[in-house]
């Protein structure tokens, strides 16, 4: 439904109504058994769907072949939307946390009602199976917006005495600009939106060119419920994302995505000192110590580092597992790994999907490469069929690898995992921090002391012991070292879409 109150004019009502119809008759097609949003795609700015003069392609991974264009914005485009969101900042950024929770939840009861569309077209662009993993990311967006929608950031009293009171109260920035990936293109943008909106910022999204559809969808939907300006979405090429990091409206940056990319960001952004969270790559390490009862969590290790093909930030990277049983557990985790079937993530019975582009696809080949050309280990997968449509790559596993190796010391971001013995714990601890990177890493262990003294040893924003990948809303999320800048999630990220103003006031 759309929240209307008495400061909307008879335009906007009207505006507000015939949008709402337009999006709930927009064209669905019967593919698969259920309906899918089959376009057209717009922009979305100022409460309208705009159309552009030019589009781009946008494959299927799992085919290799075009199934969509996606509309590509000019600068000025761009620039409409940021005037747009400017705006809509004066009245959004003037109601209360009440009533910006009823529009975050009133959108996130729309997205639900288009659940199983959204998450279909989601694996179409990025190749994720719909039944697990594209089902469980649209699910979490939603959650996440509906529970960020009940947080609130309360004034403080920091000082108060006979003479005076001193408030610390908490003010929205202003405009934000998203710059989101390709690995959880929903998820990870809603991350962004949910906090900015309710904290009374508005914003403007670029997603990356290679799932741009979801999102756009996305925005459609929030086109029927958002007063006009609050929210835009904004498609196009890579060039786009300096006009967004250097253009003098923008407040903040939210970016997630790769850390060469991030350093870009950090330059551009600095003319205009903007506010910055960044999100960027990790190189994360399990451990399994000694006394780890390891057969029970092959499966937590297996999909913690192979989850989403190893596309993920804080997947896990590099395995360290003691020599004491480390033949034994690199037997086990292969035929754990045999077990999973890869394919179009359409079927039900897929697991495993593609990678997601072509130019990922590449890069993985690279380090498979490397492995074959130093002579290290592969116990599973390392064969590529490039006359196989789509971007697949076999699940790969690496017994022990040196510590001096590509697999080991770069980020692979693909579905390929280094298995590596260890036998002193000060020394696997030295391992696992050398390195750039300090995103997330886990530790596993039976004795949970040992494990949480050997967690806090390393060198990372987040650490999971004898768990993987458990995240919330109040939760705080972020990077050390070239990982990151900044916090998500929890009400440390929350304040970062704020400046603190202090009142004081004489009694």
């Amino acid at each position: 439904m759309t929240y209307i109150n008495k400061n909307n004019t008879k335009t906007e009502v009207i505006r507000y109504l015939k949008l709402k119809i337009m999006i709930t008759n927009l064209k669905t097609k019967e593919e698969y058994g259920t309906n899918i949003f089959d376009g057209p795609y717009y922009l979305n700015i100022d409460g309208q769907l705009v159309q552009t003069t030019d589009s781009f392609d946008v494959e299927n991974p799992a085919t290799g072949k075009v199934f969509a264009k996606a509309p590509s914005a000019s600068p000025e485009q761009l620039n409409q939307a940021i005037d747009a969101a400017k705006r809509a900042f004066k009245s959004w950024s003037q109601l209360g946390y009440d009533e910006r929770e009823r529009y975050l939840k009133a959108y996130a009861d729309a997205l639900d009602s288009h659940r199983d569309e959204l998450a279909r077209l989601l694996t179409m662009e990025q190749g994720k199976p719909f039944a697990t993993e594209a089902s469980a990311e649209i699910d979490q967006a939603i959650r996440y917006i509906r529970e960020i929608a009940a947080r609130r950031i309360p004034v403080e009293i920091v000082e108060e005495n006979d003479s005076h009171i001193v408030e610390l109260h908490h003010t929205p920035l202003g405009v934000i600009g998203a710059i989101t990936p390709w690995n959880f293109p929903v998820l990870l943008t809603l991350w962004k939106v949910a906090p900015a909106l309710i904290t009374g910022n508005t914003i403007v999204i670029k997603p990356s060119p290679f799932t741009p559809l979801s999102l756009l969808r996305a925005g459609q939907i929030a086109q029927s419920v958002l007063p006009a300006g609050v929210m835009s979405v904004i498609t196009g090429e890579d060039k786009l994302g300096p006009q967004i990091t250097e253009h003098k409206d923008i407040a903040k940056i939210s970016f997630t995505g790769s850390t060469e990319t991030g350093k870009h960001v950090i330059r551009s952004a600095a003319s205009t000192v903007k506010r910055l969270t960044l999100e960027m790559g990790g190189n994360d390490a399990a451990i399994v110590l000694p006394d780890a009862d390891w057969k029970s969590i092959i499966p937590q290790l297996f999909w913690g580092a192979l989850g989403n093909m190893g596309q993920w930030c804080v997947g896990i990277k590099r395995l360290y597992v003691h020599k004491s049983f480390r033949k034994d557990f690199v037997k086990d985790f292969v035929d754990y790994a045999r077990k999973q079937k890869q394919g179009n993530g359409l079927h039900s019975d897929v697991v495993l999907g593609p990678v997601q582009n072509k130019m990922q696809y590449e890069k993985v080949k690279t380090f498979l490469a490397d492995i074959e050309a130093n002579d290290q280990n592969i116990v599973l997968g390392g064969d590529v069929d490039d006359s196989q449509p789509g971007y697949f790559i076999p699940i790969t596993v690496v017994d022990n690898p040196a510590e001096e190796s590509k697999i080991v010391q770069e980020e692979q971001f693909g579905p390929i995992v280094p298995i590596i013995e260890y036998e002193d714990i000060d020394d696997v601890v030295n391992r696992a921090n050398n390195s750039p990177f300090g995103l997330g890493g886990s530790v596993w262990g039976q004795d949970t002391q040992i494990a949480v003294d050997v967690a806090n040893r390393l060198e990372t924003g987040m650490v999971w012991v004898n768990e993987i990948h458990t995240q919330g809303v109040d939760i705080p999320f972020g990077g050390h070292k070239q990982s990151g800048l900044g916090t998500e999630q929890g009400h440390e990220g929350r304040l970062l879409f704020t400046n603190p103003k202090t009142i004081l006031i004489k009694k």
